[in-house]
């Protein structure tokens, strides 16, 4: 007994000296020796460029109908008065009236393209909520340091920072090294299949491969990661694929005074509530990755964890599970978002229909979660429909190409002398840029704009704005992506 006690002491001894060895040196990674960016910018008037930009109600319906095309035309004919040489100087295409290509010559025709996206439309401000902004939403006003109004972070900031970096390298006489597309889709906040995927089809149809593309997606978050002091700039490497299940269930209906034990609604609550008492499992795939670059910034407690990864990992995945936002990223989730049936007090219904909404986790496929719902169910009188359309999870990008440092340098140009972490990160949501993932080595995700938690419900929500700062550093990243291409 003696002998097994000194054992199991020195068994514990061993570990935590493991632990703690491998927590010392979990250290932040050395922040790359970026040259500072020294582009100046004329804020004021690119701040007066985008504020008009917003007065162009670019507005997407899921009734295409009702789409206001003037608004795109005239915000075509704006971006042509606005930025002169692009438009002189681009090839530009309209595809299906309202999305636009253009494309700009490198110097070198044999090395693969690069393509910056981003999507011309908004969502609606719901009327109801107009008394709530501090200022209108399609009037974009410039107040206190900031850009008001709807588009201002999704998307029209990347619409305009592009056009405003090539139009002042343009003026410099600059030719990127490598051909540079310009794609801005109409349609992306209703799917995007009439914008981006047609601006897609158009470059593969001209047989073009493409080294990486940029959308939006991820942003700079500051005092949003609990425990981590410093910003992190998240870089989507991937995407959730999204997908709808239709739940029914039906009976014979009849009087309340005499129910079955199971009404329609009934059967189809049990159904619903056992998909969400047994969720897809967890993977911590993209998490770790995630983590290995935010770990060293976080309290000593937290290191020892995240440092140790090996160990930790049960308690890793009970940690994030408990969050909403975290656990959103280490599992597809379900969400029931609809629920119809019933038409009086007395009446059981004959029919109860339900819909879930589920985010894909790359590495799992539609398949396999309308499989794992149909098991988790076990009931053949719930019946099961997969809706259209629905999106596969799209493929992981190579956090550990040129493309990606040049992205990461670029960051830090921004930012010379701060404290800044850049991380690789699962977008939850969709983007447009799922569409161009079989004509690009890497697809990316990320604007360079700082959020803190406040921020985070501006996009499709009220008050929508954007600091001035920060869509200069916007013009800025784009123009110094382009002139680096040279790195690739």
């Amino acid at each position: 007994m003696k002998k097994t006690g000194v054992a199991i002491a020195f068994i514990g001894i061993l570990l935590i000296t493991i632990l703690l060895i491998r927590t010392f040196i979990f250290t932040p990674p050395p922040i790359p020796a970026a040259q500072p960016s020294t582009v100046q910018i004329d804020k004021d008037q690119a701040s007066l460029r985008l504020s008009k930009s917003v007065t162009f109600k670019t507005i997407s319906h899921q009734d295409a109908s009702k789409v206001e095309k003037d608004a795109f035309i005239s915000f075509h004919r704006f971006l042509e008065t606005s930025f002169p040489l692009v438009h002189s100087r681009l090839q530009r295409e309209i595809l299906n009236e309202l999305s636009l290509l253009y494309t700009w010559e490198g110097k070198d025709k044999t090395e693969k393209p690069i393509l910056l996206y981003a999507h011309l439309d908004v969502v609606p401000a719901a009327g109801e909520t107009d008394h709530q902004w501090s200022h209108p939403p399609f009037e974009g006003i410039l107040s206190d340091g900031f850009i008001h109004g709807r588009g201002t972070l999704d998307d029209k900031c990347n619409v305009m920072g592009i056009f405003e970096a090539v139009e002042k390298l343009l003026d410099e006489n600059f030719q990127p090294e490598r051909t540079v597309f310009l794609a801005f889709g109409h349609d992306e906040e209703v799917s995007g299949k009439n914008g981006a995927r047609i601006i897609s089809e158009r470059l593969s149809s001209k047989g073009i491969r493409l080294e990486f593309v940029l959308d939006e997606g991820a942003v700079i978050v500051k005092d949003v990661i609990p425990g981590v002091p410093v910003p992190v700039a998240l870089i989507g490497i991937a995407e959730k694929g999204y997908l709808s299940l239709e739940l029914s269930a039906k009976t014979q209906g009849g009087h309340s005074s005499m129910p079955p034990k199971h009404t329609a609604i009934g059967a189809l609550s049990r159904a619903i509530a056992s998909v969400e008492e047994s969720p897809l499992p967890a993977r911590l795939t993209y998490s770790a990755a995630f983590f290995e670059q935010v770990g060293p910034r976080m309290p000593f407690s937290r290191k020892i964890i995240f440092s140790n990864m090996w160990l930790f990992n049960p308690l890793v995945k009970k940690i994030l599970s408990a969050s909403p936002e975290l656990n959103a990223g280490i599992r597809t989730t379900a969400a029931a978002t609809i629920f119809t049936s019933g038409v009086k007090e007395n009446v059981l219904p004959t029919q109860a229909i339900a819909v879930l909404n589920f985010r894909i986790l790359p590495g799992e496929t539609a398949s396999d979660v309308a499989e794992h719902v149909r098991k988790t169910i076990d009931n053949p009188d719930i019946q099961i429909r997969l809706m259209e359309p629905f999106n596969e999870p799209s493929p992981v990008a190579d956090r550990k190409s040129k493309s990606f440092n040049l992205i990461k340098n670029t960051i830090y140009s921004l930012f010379p002398g701060k404290d800044l972490v850049v991380a690789p990160f699962l977008v939850l949501a969709a983007t447009d840029s799922r569409y161009f993932v079989k004509s690009a080595e890497n697809v990316y995700r990320f604007s360079p704009i700082v959020y803190r938690k406040e921020d985070l419900k501006r996009p499709h929500g009220i008050n929508e704005r954007i600091a001035a700062d920060d869509y200069v550093n916007v013009i800025r990243f784009y123009y110094e992506i382009i002139r680096s291409l040279k790195q690739l």
